[in-house]
């Protein structure tokens, strides 16, 4: 038996792992839904990793699974438990002294979207069609109801590694996300992590779309399967 560490991205509860979580369970596994404090403006990077390391508890043969904004939150936790596996789900991947807030303009963001939302025709604008396009449309619809607000205070400190943590990682990329455009990642992967992603279908919330393929994704990644 692992244990999943589901951390979550951006103005986020955990209600969105439901469907990976009920997957992970009926296969025997502990999951760990971390309810970070995205709405509290005194919460940096640092009490997002106290917030994971206090939720996992003594637990142990540790998955972490870090998504979207997760990515900048997982690799602090990687230090502080002993994780089996990191998992970056179409995660931010942060370089050395960088802070969010910086991350975007430095990966090239806005250029990115602008040629994806010119190739989808899409409304930028619209949330359900740049989140959740792939998302069966009663979830696409609950999940908006579970939007918190997001402070801007862990975006403006640099993030405090020198270094990727020792640890091993994978990246699983959703290669029809609209908000993290495909191409875009995979760059950003190769030149940050130096590895290839793996890749699935799915949004920007393949734990919606798709539970069971994830769960089997990341299965995979179990030590000794």
């Amino acid at each position: 038996m692992a244990t999943y560490v589901l951390i979550p991205g951006a103005a986020s509860d955990p209600w969105y792992w439901h469907l990976l979580e009920a997957e992970l369970r009926r296969r025997g596994h502990d999951v760990v839904a971390v309810d970070l404090p995205c709405d509290d403006d005194s919460a940096g990077l640092a009490e997002y990793a106290d917030t994971v390391v206090d939720a996992i508890g003594d637990r142990t043969d540790l998955i972490l699974v870090a998504h979207s904004f997760g990515g900048f939150t997982a690799p602090l936790v990687c230090g502080r438990v002993q994780a089996d596996v990191l998992v970056m789900l179409q995660a931010q991947v942060p370089a050395p002294g960088e802070s969010p807030g910086e991350w975007w303009a430095n990966t090239g963001y806005e250029q990115a979207r602008r040629e994806q939302d010119e190739r989808d025709g899409s409304d930028p604008e619209d949330d359900v069609a740049l989140f959740h396009h792939d998302t069966p449309p009663a979830l696409a619809a609950e999940a908006q109801k579970h939007t918190r607000t997001q402070s801007a205070t862990p975006l403006k400190k640099p993030w405090p590694l020198a270094a990727w943590p020792d640890v091993p990682t994978k990246f699983l990329l959703a290669r029809d996300d609209r908000f993290f455009p495909a191409e875009y990642m995979r760059r950003i992967v190769r030149e940050r992590l130096g590895i290839t992603p793996d890749e699935m279908p799915g949004d920007h919330c393949p734990m919606l779309g798709h539970p069971r393929e994830l769960a089997d994704r990341l299965e995979a990644y179990r030590p000794g399967t």
